[in-house]
C-alpha cells in the first residue's frame, strides 16, 4: 500500500480553522482527513510550527489537539520522529483466523467472490463520482502500471497493481467501503489467500491483467458506470480462474515430481548389485 513520509507532501491539505479555532475544530478536521482517507496509517503529520500556521491555530490548541486524538488512538507520537497517523484500519480477522484461513482453500474461491462484488460496485461509483483529481491520480497509476509491466518487475507490478485498486475505491467516495476494503488488500498483500506470482507466471496473465486494469481506468475516466462495473468483474472473474488453475498445476508439479522420485528410486533398486549368495 502506498505510504506518503515525505513531511512537505501532506502539508497542503490542511486547512486555516476559520471559526472557534478551538482544539475540537483542530482535532475534527484532522479526524475528517483520516476518514475520508486521505491520511493513511503510517503518514506523518507535519511538524507542530508549521502545522499550526497551516491551521492559524496556537501551538497550545494544536497540541490540545493532537494529545486528544493521540489517546484516542488516532495519532501515534514516536519520540524523536513526530507524530504520525496510527495503524487504524486494523486487521478483518484476528491472526488465528488469518492461520485458518490460509490452510483452506475454500476461503480463497469465498475471498475473491467476495472482492468481485464489492469492486463492481466500487468501480460504479467511482464512475459517477470521480473527480478530476481522483481520474488525475488513477491516470498517474496507470502510467506506472504500463512502465512497471515493460521492465517486467514482479514486485513493482504487485505493488501498483494494489495502488490501483484503492485508488478505485477513493474514488468511489464512501468511507467505509474504502477502509473495509484496505483491511482486505492487507490480506491479499500478506499472501494469506493466494501467491500472486503464480497467477502472474500463468503464460498470457501479466498482459490481461494489465488489459483489464486499463479497461476499468478508462470506464471510470469516461464516466461510464455499467462498463466500469463489467470491468471490475471481468477482472476479478479473471483472477478466480487464474488462482485456480496455478493450484492445479502446482498440484500437477507435485504428483509429477512424487511420481519421477518414486520411478528413480525403483530403478536405483532394480539396478542394484546383488551381494554373493543373496537370495533370488
Amino acid at each position: 500500500m502506498h505510504k506518503q513520509s515525505d513531511e512537505a507532501a501532506v502539508t497542503t491539505i490542511f486547512t486555516a480553522i476559520e471559526h472557534s479555532r478551538t482544539a475540537d475544530e483542530v482535532a475534527r478536521q484532522i479526524e475528517a482527513l483520516i476518514l475520508e482517507g486521505v491520511l493513511r496509517d503510517g503518514d506523518r503529520l507535519p511538524g507542530e510550527r508549521e502545522l499550526a500556521a497551516d491551521m492559524e491555530v496556537s501551538r497550545p490548541i494544536l497540541r490540545d489537539a493532537l494529545k486528544a486524538l493521540e489517546a484516542r488512538g488516532l495519532l501515534a507520537t514516536r519520540p524523536g520522529g513526530g507524530t504520525f497517523v496510527a495503524n487504524i484500519v486494523g486487521e478483518v480477522f484476528a491472526d488465528p483466523m488469518r492461520q485458518l484461513i490460509a490452510t483452506h482453500p475454500k476461503a480463497t474461491a469465498d475471498y475473491l467472490e467476495y472482492r468481485r462484488e464489492v469492486e463492481a460496485v466500487a468501480a460504479e461509483l467511482a464512475a459517477r463520482r470521480a473527480t478530476q483529481a481522483d481520474k488525475a491520480l488513477l491516470e498517474d497509476v496507470i502510467h506506472r502500471m504500463h512502465h512497471a509491466h515493460a521492465q517486467g518487475g514482479f514486485a513493482e507490478q504487485v505493488e501498483i497493481d494494489a495502488e490501483f485498486h484503492n485508488a478505485v475505491v477513493e474514488a468511489a467516495h464512501n468511507f467505509v467501503l474504502l477502509h473495509t476494503m484496505r483491511s482486505c488488500y492487507r490480506l491479499l498483500a500478506e499472501g494469506v489467500f493466494y501467491n500472486r506470482s503464480k497467477v502472474f507466471d500463468l503464460p498470457g496473465a501479466r498482459d490481461r491483467l494489465l488489459a483489464q486494469h486499463v479497461a476499468i481506468f478508462e470506464a471510470i475516466r469516461d464516466g461510464k458506470p455499467e462498463e466500469a462495473r463489467k470491468a471490475a468483474i471481468d477482472h476479478i472473474a479473471f483472477v478466480e480462474r487464474a488462482s485456480a488453475e496455478a493450484e492445479r498445476t502446482d498440484e500437477w508439479e507435485r504428483v509429477a515430481a512424487l511420481r519421477l522420485r518414486q520411478r528413480t528410486e525403483n530403478s536405483t533398486r532394480n539396478n542394484k548389485p546383488k551381494r554373493p549368495g543373496a537370495a533370488e
